[in-house]
């Protein structure tokens, strides 16, 4: 049995670039994105919940972020745990619902925002050429099993590697683009 296989080696590709952008998406500019606060946990009912399986977060504003809580008794928890979450945000409590404004980034902390980009991307990158080794190897111990011929291990090797570089565009691309949005905005 070949233990080569292009379609797992191009999902793991793929995964890495998509967990790249999941990792972009966490990262502040001066835009509101529910997606900021998925990194919180709140301490309700005895135990540490993630916000959202206590509240609904929705940005109803390009700079501002609104928190529904589902039970009241619930409220001054999640708060707390929005502030405590080192995200630099100041929740304002109106009701059963928080509003957080997004406040404007300094100079330095959109050059940090920029290169904290720039490492997730090459994080990626690494954990792309890391498959691409892998399916390296598979192919060279597939050769040495007779189950493929040199010309078709040359072949495959060539395949991997436009796959390498194509999800490595992939991630340079996205991280290119958050730098662009933190810097401008």
């Amino acid at each position: 049995m070949a233990k080569y296989d292009k379609s797992d080696i191009e999902r793991r590709m793929q995964g890495a670039v998509e967990s790249l952008k999941g990792d972009l998406a966490g990262l502040r500019t001066g835009r509101a994105n529910t997606s900021l606060l998925d990194p919180v946990v709140v301490e309700v009912y005895g135990s540490m919940m993630p916000l959202n399986q206590v509240a609904t977060v929705s940005a109803p504003e390009p700079r501002m972020l609104s928190v529904q809580v589902w039970d009241k008794s619930n409220v001054s928890a999640v708060e707390k745990g929005i502030a405590h979450a080192n995200l630099g945000l100041n929740p304002m409590q109106d009701g059963q619902t928080l509003r957080i404004p997004m406040p404007d980034l300094t100079e330095e902390r959109r050059k940090d925002l920029a290169k904290l980009a720039g490492k997730y991307a090459e994080g990626a990158k690494i954990a792309i050429r890391n498959v691409r080794r892998d399916g390296m190897e598979a192919l060279k111990e597939d050769e040495k099993k007779k189950e493929i011929s040199e010309d078709d291990r040359k072949r495959s090797e060539d395949e991997v590697q436009k796959l390498t570089d194509k999800y490595t565009a992939e991630a340079d691309a996205a991280a290119e683009a958050k730098e662009k949005e933190i810097m401008t905005q």
